[in-house]
């Protein structure tokens, strides 16, 4: 008896093991599924999350859809400013074209004098259409001719399905860029010491001649939230939406994350530049090299020359791409005397699986004298 009742019992207890396993780990897949999600998937219209360094697209979506891009325009205006201006500080009057400008706006006022430098910070940290147009007409003489330059300049940049109406971003039917470009353009701009100062600034105050003082608050809410965030710019139009780009360093690693048309782009942004900073690092692939160091010299006075490379190639990589980095070396074994210093003996290349990735020459690091006749003549004797 008692054990009639104690097999319906076990069996009792093991249906609710099993039921307790099957549905753990079934919360556990959807846990995983929407963690993966989270990062793979976004709501902006338009996505590109790139490394700053060897411009390695991360995480796409639409990326090269052309799209309105708001007041993201300013990094353009912003770089081809500094880069074609003289001196940022020198003070200069503000001409009645840039007073009255639609949409943000610093509120400037005809005939009062402030800097380029002002300007810029007026530019990026509270997005003043007016300083905007302020810029152009300073730098390119009138505005016209400074956004001819920003579109030379998103040319030289490689950004190909750019092109640029305005100093500001307001709505135009041939304003646009794509996430991609947008990403080119500002890994580009970060480059730049003047540039990444001004956008990684949170707060500053600006005085024109007449002591009237600004108080300027930077609208990028990362730069206080997320851990490493130097940059750069938001957006808002009827047509582009909600658009921000965003940039992180971590160590010595910058990404930048354009979302373009993003409801919750802060929030987005956020987590695309996370999860690049927990699934890539930068690595120097140049410190795998692994070939011999020096080379034999035919009748010289050292018998081996120092040979090396010059540069470095820094690129993001996941753990399990790490394994799949080759290198292939192509080195002569010996170089006739006499030897100078920088001469090319050979080239190495990286192959990430079967793509090649990047080739470097291989010199000699050192200058080496041919034998003299007497030298020659002391070997033989010595010889003997």
């Amino acid at each position: 008896m008692r054990r009639s009742k104690l097999v319906p019992i076990l069996c009792f207890i093991f249906a609710i093991l099993f039921l307790f396993t099957f549905l753990y780990g079934g919360i556990r897949a959807i846990a995983s599924a929407s963690y993966a999600s989270a990062y793979n998937q976004t709501s902006a219209k338009s996505m590109c999350t790139m490394e700053a360094t060897s411009k390695r697209v991360l995480y796409s979506k639409n990326m090269n859809e052309k799209l309105a891009m708001a007041s993201t325009t300013k990094i353009m205006t912003a770089i081809t400013a500094i880069e074609n201006c003289d001196d940022l500080d020198k003070p200069f009057e503000i001409s009645p074209l840039s007073v009255g400008i639609s949409g943000t706006s610093l509120y400037l006022r005809k005939g009062e004098v402030l800097t380029m430098r002002d300007l810029l910070y007026g530019l990026m940290l509270v997005s003043g259409n007016d300083a905007s147009v302020a810029i152009g007409e300073k730098v390119g003489g009138n505005v016209k001719n400074f956004v001819q330059l920003m579109n030379e300049t998103a040319q030289k940049i490689g950004a190909e399905n750019t092109h640029f109406d305005n100093t500001h971003g307001l709505d135009s039917k041939t304003h646009y860029t794509t996430a991609y470009d947008l990403a080119l353009i500002t890994s580009y701009a970060m480059q730049n010491p003047v540039f990444q100062e001004i956008v990684s600034t949170d707060h500053i105050k600006i005085t024109n001649q007449d002591g009237k003082t600004r108080y300027l608050k930077n609208k990028n809410k990362l730069l206080s939230t997320l851990d490493g965030c130097n940059g750069v710019k938001t957006g808002f139009t009827d047509d582009a939406g909600r658009c921000f780009v965003g940039s992180c360093q971590r160590n010595g690693m910058t990404v930048v994350c354009v979302v373009l048309n993003c409801g919750p782009m802060f929030e987005e942004a956020s987590s695309l530049l996370n999860h690049a900073f927990e699934e890539y690092h930068l690595i120097d692939l140049t410190s795998g090299y692994a070939y011999k160091d020096k080379i034999k010299v035919i009748e010289g006075e050292a018998e081996y020359v120092r040979i090396g490379t010059l540069g470095k190639y820094l690129y993001p990589l996941k753990t399990d791409e790490f394994k799949k980095v080759k290198y292939v070396y192509n080195i002569q074994d010996s170089i006739e005397a006499s030897v100078s210093k920088g001469s090319e003996v050979g080239e190495v290349q990286i192959f990430i699986d079967k793509d090649l990735h990047f080739s470097e020459k291989i010199y000699t690091m050192e200058n080496v004298r041919r034998n003299s006749i007497w030298q020659k003549l002391k070997d033989l004797i010595d010889a003997w």
